[in-house]
């Protein structure tokens, strides 16, 4: 983790951006892939902003959710600041997805052919610092009490290889289905939302890297929560599943976490 920089820039921002860092909500927020940056010395990829600005290169509408929900919760959030085409933040290191050559049909030139040297400074300079952070916050949390509730927030495109999802969220988990499981039903008693269960995605350890690390080893209560992009590409959408998140999260707690049931 000494090495110097290799890919990162001065002029570059930080790997991620923290919000509300001292809030008193058990909630930790955390956007894998929030931003769409992509580091001065590797140009654009070899893509148009076009592309750069599709579902590929970021989770649209996430960021500006995240900061809503963050304020509305008094909680914690972190928000990681580059494009998942340089590196995704939520695949293991040794997962073909963590710098994908090809993404929902595009080819991503500046990932082609790359040595272990280029590889190995996404994975310093991005993946680890971010992952570090949330480390620290959990760690400083999990010694007080309630434990922290982890929450890790997406976005999924509206269509994907010529199927149009019906699913207006999903609600994402692996082992621990106790948050998972309470969240989906409170969205699902919302009037007119379909919710997927494991819909559009499922969490694994093959595939995944938040849940499984950040969420399931430690043991602190944690849900996945998807959101379709075109339902927060605006500010009044990113406003309203703020809100609506706001107001259903706190309630599931008391049920969950024996701290909060005679709080």
């Amino acid at each position: 983790m000494d090495k110097p920089a290799t890919l990162l820039d001065a002029e570059d921002p930080a790997p991620f951006t923290v919000h509300r860092a001292h809030g008193d909500s058990p909630f930790v927020l955390i956007a894998d892939h929030a931003g769409q940056r992509i580091p001065t010395r590797l140009g654009d990829l070899g893509l148009s902003q076009a592309e750069l600005d599709r579902h590929i290169g970021w989770d649209i509408g996430i960021a500006s959710l995240a900061e809503r929900l963050s304020e509305k919760l008094d909680a914690f959030a972190i928000l990681q600041t580059y494009s998942r085409l340089v590196i995704d933040c939520n695949r293991p290191l040794e997962a073909p997805g963590s710098i994908v050559e090809v993404s929902d049909g595009t080819s991503i030139p500046g990932n082609e052919s790359l040595d272990d040297d280029a590889k190995t400074a996404r994975a310093l300079e991005i993946f680890a610092p971010y992952h570090a952070r949330i480390t620290q916050e959990l760690d400083r949390r999990s010694e007080q009490s309630p434990a922290p509730v982890l929450i890790s927030l997406h976005s999924f495109t509206p269509v994907f290889a010529e199927f149009v999802r019906p699913w207006h969220a999903g609600i994402l988990y692996h082992r621990d289905t106790r948050l998972a499981h309470a969240l989906l039903a409170s969205l699902r008693a919302e009037p007119g939302l379909e919710v997927g269960d494991n819909e559009p995605y499922a969490v694994s350890d093959a595939t995944d890297f938040a849940i499984p690390v950040h969420g399931e080893q430690r043991g602190l209560l944690h849900v996945e929560l998807e959101i379709r992009q075109d339902l927060i590409a605006d500010a009044a959408g990113q406003e309203e599943w703020a809100e609506r998140l706001a107001r259903l999260l706190p309630g599931l707690l008391p049920g969950l976490l024996p701290d909060l049931t005679h709080g």
